[in-house]
């Protein structure tokens, strides 16, 4: 799926927050992280009341309207970005992760009808053109992605401290080809308790040999180092500009 160890991918764009004057999840921060050299970018989605796709990471807007109760133009008028726009802008030198965001209005959905499986034909139509792959930390949306467009790459997210054995054992059987796990799961969390990880080369190699690939997401500078020097797949980060050079360059030199 992703071309060599350690492809860089850009959270909302150039990063979190607003990073060089670009808000997260808008039109410029996307092509201004392709400008700064990556080759792929994170993008967040929704769904709105009449069914179009938006870029947005919260599931309500400021005044904590449900996104799923707005309308696409109102979503719009506020400031929210159509992700057929977005997609239409980016270069498609730029591979696209959708991070699936499930309403919980979706609960009141069938299968067919919910956010993920609304993305379905729109992730399969942009595959032809640019290298795509669909996650999510709804299983289920997974799921529903592969039965609408069964060719297209999923991948499986896991939260801050998830249990990385779960998340690795939960990938394989849910069959996806990618499984993205917060640093959180790979180093010990902040408790202060004791904490029994596997070494990250063995968490790899198990990840590998059960046929999947492994992205890590938001890992610190220290934590990038040590991801790069063992080979994985892939990593998301923020603030573009800053870590792009020092990251980049790890990654060239095999993470030394």
């Amino acid at each position: 799926m992703f071309e060599s160890a350690a492809t860089l991918i850009g959270h909302r764009g150039l990063g979190k927050g607003v990073v060089l004057g670009h808000q997260e999840n808008s039109l410029d921060s996307f092509p201004a992280a392709v400008q700064c050299g990556l080759t792929w970018v994170e993008v967040d989605v929704r769904r709105t009341r009449d069914d179009e796709l938006v870029v947005a990471h919260d599931p309500a807007l400021h005044d904590g309207t449900a996104l799923s109760d707005v309308l696409a133009d109102e979503a719009e008028e506020r400031g929210l970005l159509r992700l057929s726009d977005l997609l239409e802008a980016l270069p498609t030198s730029a591979g696209v992760l959708f991070d699936i965001k499930s309403a919980m209005a979706d609960a009141l959905r069938p299968p067919q009808s919910t956010t993920a499986s609304l993305l379905a034909p729109v992730a399969a139509r942009e595959s032809r053109r640019r290298p795509v792959v669909a996650t999510s930390f709804d299983a289920a949306a997974v799921q529903q992605v592969r039965a609408a467009a069964p060719r297209l790459p999923i991948g499986l997210l896991t939260w801050l401290h998830h249990p990385v054995e779960l998340a690795v054992a939960a990938a394989a059987h849910l069959d996806v080809q990618m499984l993205s796990l917060h640093a959180g799961s790979l180093w010990p969390n902040r408790s202060g308790k004791p904490c029994h990880l596997p070494p990250l080369e063995h968490v790899l190699a198990v990840v590998h040999d059960s046929g999947r690939e492994l992205l890590v997401w938001c890992p610190t500078d220290e934590q990038a180092r040590q991801l790069t020097a063992v080979g994985v797949d892939a990593l998301i980060f923020d603030d573009v500009p800053r870590r792009l050079p020092e990251v980049a360059d790890r990654t060239a030199d095999g993470g030394r």
